[in-house]
């Protein structure tokens, strides 16, 4: 990753509501392939963060970049068929549905060939096996526990075509020690075999201490460090 251009940048990044400050001039460059962890307290402007990025705020100034294209002006759908995808973008489970169909439903639409129809369903199966729903293959979704649902709706996420960038903010918060292990497993997987970029909001120290070699600290809406957990904690 070192000596590569960001995949995803903000340079000079600000948001204002009225009078409120929420993000003050950030700078982020994002590396491919890399994890990437943003703590920080309550308010420190993380959501705000992610929704700027993703369009669903647009900035009072500075700017966004996918591979070195401008993502300013443009909308979340746009911005996520452009590959940057954030995860409450991922379809909804449909509980009648099985989980396979729940997972290539959406591929299966936009697919043009009788070998990308095969490719979605052997993707969708790879993913059920990689966060061990396997055995509910066929099952309708309103079966599922709501640990399982999360897990299906993380594993919707990687089919979304044009995939780079995944942004979570907080994926971990609420879900049992076995589903989080899933969830960080699923992640790891999809980052060593596709390549795939995170950015990764979380108050889970240990789980960002695994997941992510660099951690950037928002407070008041700034950036006051980047680094691993254990060299911002020894500048503290």
């Amino acid at each position: 990753m070192n000596g590569a251009a960001p995949i995803l940048e903000t340079r000079k990044l600000s948001k204002h509501f009225g009078g409120f400050v929420a993000n003050d001039a950030i700078d982020l460059a994002v590396q491919p392939g890399e994890i990437r962890g943003i703590i920080g307290p309550n308010g420190a402007g993380k959501s705000t963060l992610i929704n700027l990025m993703t369009g669903v705020h647009q900035p009072s100034s500075g700017d966004v970049l996918l591979a070195g294209e401008s993502l300013v002006g443009r909308k979340p759908h746009e911005i996520a068929r452009k590959g940057l995808v954030r995860s409450f973008q991922v379809s909804r489970v449909f509980g009648n549905l099985s989980l396979l169909d729940n997972l290539t439903a959406p591929h299966l639409a936009a697919a043009r060939t009788r070998e990308a129809c095969q490719e979605g369903v052997a993707k969708a199966r790879r993913l059920l096996d990689l966060v061990r729903l396997t055995s509910l293959t066929d099952a309708p979704a309103k079966t599922l526990s709501g640990g399982q649902r999360v897990l299906l709706q993380a594993a919707a996420g990687f089919m979304m075509p044009a995939l780079t960038c995944y942004l979570l903010d907080e994926p971990f918060a609420g879900v049992n020690p076995v589903i989080k292990d899933q969830l960080i497993a699923l992640i790891e997987e999809e980052s060593r075999a596709r390549g795939l970029t995170f950015v990764i909001v979380s108050h889970e120290m240990a789980v960002m201490r695994r997941l992510c070699r660099k951690i950037t600290v928002l407070i008041e809406g700034r950036v006051v460090a980047e680094g691993s957990l254990e060299e911002i904690a020894s500048r503290a």
